[in-house]
């Protein structure tokens, strides 16, 4: 089951965190793994990690906010069968503290860089005969999170993208659903407890794992394996839906 012989599968943010435990986990099933990431060194070491283990696996330095450099990478690419829109990044702040330069720079990288892949890609997918994308959201894209305003807006419309693409492409065989993580243990989460809390990392870290009822937070490998089924042939007759992978923080925390 779940296997992705002869899928070419694409990853925004594979150098890390949830994009690295995908791009592992699909290789193993045997997809052929494009890793995306503005960080060349950690997408070339995630790629090494698929290769060493006798897996197959490029890597590439992309700014997924630049649609040429996008759109140029993926015409070399040539064939995508799965697309992974998993690159994001967060920002602390209710409305009065977002300023319009924080605004921008969410905007552009999780929605603007989101639609630019699928810009890029859907064509090819039309032309192939489908495909399988899989775009992360939040549980902020439906629940409200305090101090995360922009944050909140750029997941909102990831799901709405995401839902709008699944409408409109499914004569195509083309499917599109989100995963809404809640916390989830990755790098990035400990870079950004020790940005905006500097000196009570232990305290922000053991608050923020408590704040899933099931009292802990989620791992990386636990995504990247809803992520496979989504994904995969067995999935075929899902589309248009969103899937939270949350430790019951949506419908339990009360």
């Amino acid at each position: 089951m779940f296997n992705l012989t002869n899928k070419s599968v694409v990853i925004t943010g594979g150098g890390s965190g949830i994009g690295k435990a995908i791009a592992i986990l699909f290789a193993s099933q045997s997809a052929l793994v494009h890793i995306l990431d503005l960080n060349l060194d950690a997408a070339k070491q995630t790629a090494a990690e698929i290769t060493d283990k006798g897996g197959a696996a490029f890597a590439y330095k992309v700014d997924v906010t630049d649609q040429q450099e996008v759109l140029e990478l993926i015409r070399n690419i040539g064939v995508v069968n799965i697309l992974i829109n998993n690159a994001g990044i967060a920002h602390v702040g209710n409305l009065e503290h977002t300023e319009e330069a924080d605004f921008d720079r969410i905007y552009n990288v999780n929605v603007k860089g989101a639609y630019n892949m699928l810009y890029a890609v859907i064509p090819l997918m039309k032309a192939n005969g489908g495909g399988a994308i899989l775009s992360m959201a939040s549980i902020a894209s439906t629940v409200g999170i305090k101090d995360r305003f922009a944050y909140s807006t750029s997941k909102g419309a990831i799901y709405a993208m995401s839902m709008s693409v699944a409408k409109d492409y499914m004569d195509d065989n083309i499917r599109s659903n989100t995963i809404s993580p809640a916390r989830i243990h990755t790098p990035f989460v400990d870079g950004f407890i020790a940005k905006n809390y500097p000196g009570q990392e232990t305290e922000i870290f053991e608050k923020l794992s408590k704040s899933q009822p099931i009292g802990r937070m989620g791992s990386p490998e636990e995504v990247a394996h809803l992520a496979l089924y989504l994904c995969s042939d067995e999935a075929s007759f899902i589309t248009g839906n969103d899937y939270p992978i949350d430790g019951g923080f949506i419908k339990l925390n009360n």
